[in-house]
C-alpha cells in the first residue's frame, strides 16, 4: 500500500498518478504515483526523510532533458527539482541550486562578468543533472569549474563533496554511484570580460541551433561517444538518418539525436536505441553504450 502522500505534505505542491510526459523533454513517459515539486532545500529534506521512513521507492528529476521514462511510469514518489532554482553570485563564486537550469546559470555568470562556464551556455539540462553526469560541450566540462557539490543522503543527510571526491569522467561522476541526491553547485570561475564572455555564448548558441534538430523534442545526445569514433558519424554511415520506429526518428539534421515527430512513446524510443546498437555493432563492431538516462517500469501488456 502506498502511503497518502498529498495528506502529509498539504503545504508541498503534489500531483498524484501524473504523467511524466508533461516534463520530460521528449514528451514521453508513464505515470507517476506521486510527484513532488520542493521549493526549497529544506522541503527536499522533509520529502526524502519521509520516504525513507515509510519505505517508499524515490525517484529525483532534474530537467529530465536527457532521459527517457519508461511508458509503465515509476512507483513511490518523484521529486521534481525544477523549483529549487535560485543561483548566488559570491566574488568569483556562483551557488546554484540543482533544480536551476544550466543556461540560466551561465547567464548569471555573465551578468557577473565570469568566465568559464560559456560552453554550457546551450545545455538543456538542470545543474543537478549536469554535475551528476558531468556534462560538457564544445571542449569544457563540468568538472572544469565545479568546486563543490552538496547531496542529501536517501536519509535525508546534507553532505559536501569536493571537486576531487566527485571523480569526474567522461559523462560520469561519484554521485552515479550512490544513492545521493544533488541540491546545490558551486561554481568557481575566474573574472572576465562581460562583452567577450556573450560573445562566445551567442557563437555557441548559434553552432547548437544550426548542428542540433532543437526544434524538436528529443532527449539529446543518446549516446556516448566511443574511443576513436564519432557516434553521430557512426549512425550516420550505417545508413539510419531518417530511419523512423513508431513516432520516433533518427535526426536528419543530426544523426545522433532521435527526435518525437509523431506522438512517440518511451518504447517507440527504447526500440530505436536497441536498433541503432544492432546495426551499428553490424556495420562497425562498435557497442554503443547510452548516455541518456533510463529510468521507469515498462508497460504492463493487456
Amino acid at each position: 500500500m502506498i502511503p497518502d502522500v498529498l495528506a502529509a505534505f498539504p503545504t508541498i505542491e503534489i500531483k498524484k498518478d501524473e504523467s511524466l510526459s508533461h516534463y520530460t523533454n521528449t514528451k514521453t513517459g508513464g505515470p507517476a504515483d506521486y510527484v513532488a515539486f520542493p521549493k526549497s532545500i529544506s522541503e527536499a529534506k522533509t520529502l526524502i526523510e519521509y520516504a525513507d521512513a515509510q519505505s517508499l521507492p524515490l525517484t529525483i528529476i532534474g530537467n529530465a532533458s536527457n532521459l527517457i521514462v519508461k511508458d509503465g511510469g515509476i512507483r513511490g514518489l518523484t521529486i521534481i527539482l525544477t523549483r529549487m532554482n535560485q543561483i548566488h553570485v559570491s566574488d568569483q563564486r556562483v551557488v546554484a541550486e540543482a533544480g536551476a537550469a544550466i543556461i540560466e546559470t551561465t547567464k548569471v555568470a555573465c551578468r557577473a562578468a565570469l568566465t568559464g562556464l560559456e560552453f554550457a551556455a546551450g545545455i538543456p539540462g538542470s545543474v543537478g543533472g549536469a554535475a551528476f553526469m558531468n556534462a560538457g560541450a564544445y571542449g569544457g566540462e563540468m568538472s572544469e569549474v565545479v568546486e563543490t557539490v552538496t547531496v542529501l543522503t536517501p536519509q535525508g543527510q546534507l553532505k559536501t563533496l569536493t571537486n576531487a571526491e566527485l571523480d569526474f569522467g567522461y559523462r560520469h561522476s561519484s554521485i552515479q554511484d550512490y544513492d545521493d541526491i544533488v541540491v546545490s553547485v558551486t561554481f568557481t570561475l575566474k573574472s572576465g570580460d562581460q562583452t567577450t564572455i556573450q560573445a562566445k555564448m551567442d557563437e555557441l548558441n548559434t553552432l547548437r541551433a544550426a548542428k542540433q534538430p532543437l526544434e524538436w523534442p528529443s532527449c539529446g545526445s543518446v549516446f556516448k561517444r566511443p574511443t576513436g569514433y564519432f557516434t553521430g558519424k557512426l549512425i550516420h554511415d550505417a545508413g539510419l538518418q531518417g530511419h523512423r520506429i513508431g513516432g520516433a526518428e533518427v535526426s536528419k539534421k543530426h544523426a545522433g539525436f532521435i527526435i518525437n515527430v509523431d506522438h512517440a512513446t518511451a518504447t517507440d524510443y527504447m526500440n530505436m536505441i536497441h536498433y541503432i546498437q544492432k546495426i551499428v555493432f553490424e556495420r562497425f563492431g562498435v557497442h554503443l553504450q547510452p548516455e541518456v538516462r533510463i529510468i521507469g517500469e515498462d508497460a504492463q501488456v493487456s
